[in-house]
């Protein structure tokens, strides 16, 4: 049976998961697109319900739910047209008792979902071990911070937590913690295969009390901009700290 009506309950729950508190309430989030729901299902993201309309492509083995085309557009956040939408389970973000080696990215208090969606993909990109989020950073399962990072947060850990407790625990486990910051040391500080790169809010940088766990860092310029968008500086950032042969 095709569900028609946008006033539909079921459809009208999906719709509420476009609101942070609603993801946050249930512990289940919307996936939007052929793509993107197709890539987080075979990187192992638990779908519930799979809505689309009749005669298109979907996973197998989850509630299929076919709804007419515009009962799409109701459900969607994007005015192109993509196919199909999901609901899935949102994964545990519980920091981990031990973290693993490699480069991880902290996020202190980034507000742009978009950023942080292009950081989730960089990271994914250029190896990194995974991303450390603090509690009042975007949600990255919000359908804009999705879209961004283009399956990425589904290929890599991301954890959430209080980030001074966290930047500690990982520098009693031997990390090197480097954060940018405009009044840093511009020769990058040295650092081995335990490294965290926090990158802080868009606006005001990183929290005070992040910076004194930090060895402040401030990437030269040869231009007259004062300072990068967050994604940019974390992107260059991240390759200079895997590089092992970048100056």
């Amino acid at each position: 049976m095709m569900i028609t009506s946008r006033t539909n309950p079921r459809i009208k729950a999906v719709r509420e998961l476009q609101r942070h508190k609603e993801r946050i309430r249930t512990g289940l989030h919307l996936i939007e697109g052929d793509k993107l729901v197709f890539d987080a299902y075979a990187s192992g993201a638990k779908l519930l319900t799979v809505f689309a309309p009749e005669g298109v492509a979907v996973p197998d083995g989850p509630e299929l739910v076919t709804v007419s085309e515009s009962v799409m557009e109701s459900i969607r956040t994007q005015v192109a047209p993509q196919g199909v939408c999901a609901v899935a389970k949102t994964p545990d973000c519980a920091c981990p008792a031990v973290y693993p080696d490699g480069l991880i990215v902290a996020l202190d208090r980034l507000q742009d979902p978009g950023n942080l969606g292009t950081i989730l993909r960089t990271a994914d990109a250029l190896g990194a071990a995974g991303i450390l989020l603090s509690r009042d950073t975007v949600d990255p399962f919000s359908p804009k911070a999705l879209r961004a990072a283009m399956g990425s947060t589904y290929h890599l850990p991301v954890w959430i937590g209080d980030l001074e407790t966290e930047l500690g625990r990982l520098k009693e486990a031997g990390f090197t913690c480097i954060c940018g910051h405009l009044r840093g040391d511009s020769t990058l500080p040295v650092h081995g295969e335990r490294t965290v790169l926090v990158v802080g809010n868009e606006g005001s940088g990183v929290s005070d009390g992040v910076a004194k766990l930090c060895r402040p860092y401030r990437l030269p310029m040869k231009g007259r901009a004062e300072s990068l968008n967050a994604a940019v500086f974390a992107a260059l950032m991240m390759q200079k700290l895997l590089d092992t042969d970048a100056p």
